[in-house]
């Protein structure tokens, strides 16, 4: 029997271009996805168009959080988990619960539910969001961890658990901290993708704060070269911060879009969003050591491509994207 890496969020931004990948390099891949209303389903069903014309690509639809497991890991021999349920701003209130289910619950079963298996390896995709605020910049890995948001804190939950599953039972589990991802297929709410389509419709944008606050940018094909090295040589145990190797203000990222779009951007700013840090920055170098990671896509370089996809994939006439919620 052929190995299968079992990609959990698998219809999504990032998922979908892992599962990509994987297929590319002549990998079995069994894609899980739960297709919550985050945003619309015919959005993640056209990230996968691709991939389901694959005969090495397998597609449940199941909720990690009450699903039966033992089917969906048959003849798994590595696991990246993705799934997740994101957004900042959204964590907030009477949502949470989804979070604890989607982010804590799944994470939680999924690694029980392999304790005893013979796995390459289990990789978590984690997020600088556990961070919170902080001026020790750049971020590493030992430095102190406080999120300041209900995602940040399931994330860094999550993140916790693979920990104790690798040194309890030996799973061998490595967490990937993202940086703020951008690129073609990223979530409609995110920023990029609401900045950039407004532009290209002459829409006025909406910034959360100042425009101050700083991000380290992050092209979706570098994470995913670093997902799929964690895979073939991950530290067990783990922890690796995966960014973009620079850090620019959102008004130098707008300014950026800008340019690429060759339009000017009618820029409304409003309060600054609850859970929102001031700066980010990666430090790398684990990452550059243990997998041999190095950003190789540029902020404007990745702007060009994610103008691209949006206007062929989601704002020509009758593309699947079209029909999220404005």
């Amino acid at each position: 029997m052929s190995e299968i890496v079992l990609v959990t969020g698998a219809a999504g931004f990032v998922g979908s271009h892992v599962v990509e990948r994987l297929l590319a390099d002549g990998k079995t891949v069994r894609g899980v996805d739960a297709f919550i209303d985050y945003y619309p389903r015919a959005v993640k069903e056209e990230n996968l168009r691709a991939a389901m014309e694959s005969d090495s690509f397998e597609l449940v639809e199941a909720d990690l959080a009450v699903a039966d497991l033992t089917p969906i890991l048959e003849g798994v021999t590595s696991v990246c988990h993705l799934a997740a349920q994101a957004g900042v701003r959204a964590s907030w209130g009477t949502t949470f619960s989804t979070y604890i289910d989607c982010n804590i619950l799944s994470s939680q079963r999924l690694l029980e539910a392999v304790k005893d298996r013979a796995l390459s390896r289990f990789v978590y995709a984690s997020s600088s969001s556990v961070y919170g605020e902080t001026t020790d910049l750049p971020m590493r890995e030992n430095g102190l961890t406080c999120p300041v948001s209900p995602y940040g804190v399931t994330k860094l939950a999550a993140e916790h658990l693979a920990v104790l599953y690798n040194r309890n039972y030996g799973v061998p589990t490595v967490s990937l901290r993202y940086f703020t991802v951008y690129g073609p297929r990223q979530r409609p709410d995110m920023a990029f993708h609401r900045f950039i389509r407004s532009g290209l419709l002459g829409e006025p944008i909406t910034i959360f704060g100042n425009g101050h606050q700083t991000r380290d940018f992050t092209y979706v094909g570098d994470i995913v070269a670093a997902t799929v090295a964690a895979l073939e040589s991950g530290p067990e145990g783990g922890v690796l911060n995966v960014g973009g190797g620079s850090r620019v203000t959102l008004n130098e990222a707008l300014d950026a879009i800008e340019s690429t779009l060759g339009i000017k951007l009618e820029r409304r700013y409003i309060e600054r969003a609850r859970g929102d840090v001031t700066d980010t920055l990666a430090d790398n170098s684990r990452a550059r050591d243990m997998l041999g990671f190095r950003p190789t896509v540029g902020l404007e370089e990745g702007l060009a491509l994610e103008r691209g996809w949006m206007e062929s994939a989601v704002l020509t006439p009758g593309a699947a994207a079209n029909e999220e919620a404005s």
